[in-house]
């Protein structure tokens, strides 16, 4: 069983040696899909944090708001 498993190891090591390795050169056209790619990511992200900022604040306004107007119903009675 450990032989088995010896060979498979040495094999799968064979092949892996046997593929060229392409270097990893990046062309500019490339890097400037991959740049303006990110740019927009991060104006996504962006606008969607900007979003749920403002949502809480409206809600922390309105929860304000509401806490203004029971405490000047207490002080009506």
């Amino acid at each position: 069983m450990k032989r088995i498993a010896t060979f498979m190891l040495l094999l799968t090591l064979a092949v892996a040696g046997a593929m060229p390795a392409n270097a990893q050169r990046i062309s500019p056209e490339e890097n400037a899909r991959r740049s303006s790619k990110a740019a927009k990511n991060q104006q996504k992200m962006l606008k969607k944090a900007n979003k749920k900022q403002r949502k809480a604040a409206r809600k922390a306004d309105k929860a304000g708001r509401k806490a203004a107007e029971r405490n000047n119903r207490s002080y009506r009675k």
